[in-house]
């Protein structure tokens, strides 16, 4: 109990810890965390930027804006355990012309629904919301997974929905939500380590609604958001070697989608595949009405959806969670070679094409 009440995140989320000592075991040399990542391009751009201030509730260390609070104590707010009040005191705040960071994890974001919709997005208020914990979580299970946040925020009209890809696009997301003011603008990033690439010194200000051709290719087109992008790219390995030419597409938002690279892109492929770490109702949906209304199903394209199953999923450790929701390099593979009615042996049924 001594070392709980001593220790500075109240052994909330705890790693392994001596017994006797209460010290908990450093984390493994390797990539910074997301969180981390997103705090500390946060209070350096604050340092420049007198708008920025950061809200937590009651997350200061789970969201980042502990490494904020150390540089400016005076613009960090912990609100307690009331997301509901973050959201609100964010509006009030960027009514008042300045920039508010709401970080708060994507599971609890769903407890402000009301306020998001009614005190922010009616109201086109420029709040950033900062969603940490998107997609799924390991060991905090059910309970903490970022599943829905993509669903219920890109139906909101004013709303900007971000993914980042990695934690280079992190960065540069979180620049791009600070200098965004004409109307809310949320980014989600997920729990855990980045991938290791390097961070940019200098952070790019990104087009609102543009994606960016990762890979081109001519048969295949894998349209991706978020950190799913890395699975994609082995995907696209393992299809190229199978002689299907692939490209690869980082959208970088569900909304605004990018529609003009979205159109070109299902037009010039024969298979589409999104993929995404999310519910029902995300970038795959958004997809499917655009291309329905423009009548691209009409003409026989092949598109297919990736998300996560309809179920709770149980703790486990994230690359195996996602195995099971059907998310990794393997099950994109299979999901294109179905929609080419290609054989587990690579060779093409016959009359699949006929």
């Amino acid at each position: 109990m001594r070392c709980a009440e001593a220790a500075a995140d109240k052994y909330h989320g705890v790693q392994k810890f001596d017994v006797i000592t209460g010290v908990q075991a450093k984390a493994p040399p390797g990539p910074p965390a997301y969180q981390n990542v997103f705090g500390e391009t946060l209070a350096k751009l604050a340092e420049t930027d007198k708008r920025i201030v950061a809200i937590t509730a009651a997350m200061p260390s789970g969201t980042g804006v502990d490494k904020f609070a150390k540089a400016h104590p005076d613009r960090t707010f912990d609100v307690g355990i009331a997301e509901q009040h973050a959201v609100t005191f964010a509006a009030g705040l960027a009514a008042q012309g300045m920039r508010p960071f709401a970080a708060i994890y994507s599971t609890f974001l769903q407890r402000a629904y009301d306020q998001v919709v009614h005190d922010v997005a009616i109201q086109n208020l420029p709040v950033r919301f900062a969603i940490d914990r998107a997609g799924l979580v390991g060991a905090d299970g059910s309970t903490h997974a970022g599943s829905f946040d993509v669903t219920y925020l890109a139906t909101l009209p004013n709303m900007v929905v971000m993914a980042a890809a990695d934690e280079a696009e992190l960065v540069h997301m979180t620049y791009t939500a600070a200098e965004y003011d004409d109307g809310p603008i949320a980014f989600r990033y997920p729990r855990g380590n980045g991938t290791g690439v390097p961070l940019p010194e200098v952070p790019q200000k990104l087009e609102i609604g543009k994606g960016r051709v990762v890979r081109q290719g001519k048969t295949v087109a894998i349209l991706s958001l978020g950190t799913r992008l890395a699975e994609a790219l082995k995907a696209a390995d393992t299809l190229e070697a199978r002689g299907l030419s692939t490209s690869v597409i980082d959208l970088r938002f569900a909304k605004p989608l990018d529609e003009e690279l979205v159109r070109r892109t299902l037009a010039a492929h024969e298979v589409c595949v999104t993929i995404e770490e999310g519910s029902i109702g995300g970038l795959g949906a958004h997809v499917l009405t655009l291309a329905s209304d423009a009548g691209l199903i009409d003409a026989g394209l092949k598109l297919r959806t990736m998300r996560l199953p309809d179920l709770f999923q149980d703790q486990d450790k994230p690359e195996l969670q996602y195995d099971a929701a059907g998310l990794n390099a393997p099950q994109i593979v299979d999901t294109v070679l179905k929609a080419l009615r290609h054989n587990s042996a690579g060779v093409e049924e016959a009359g699949a094409r006929a």
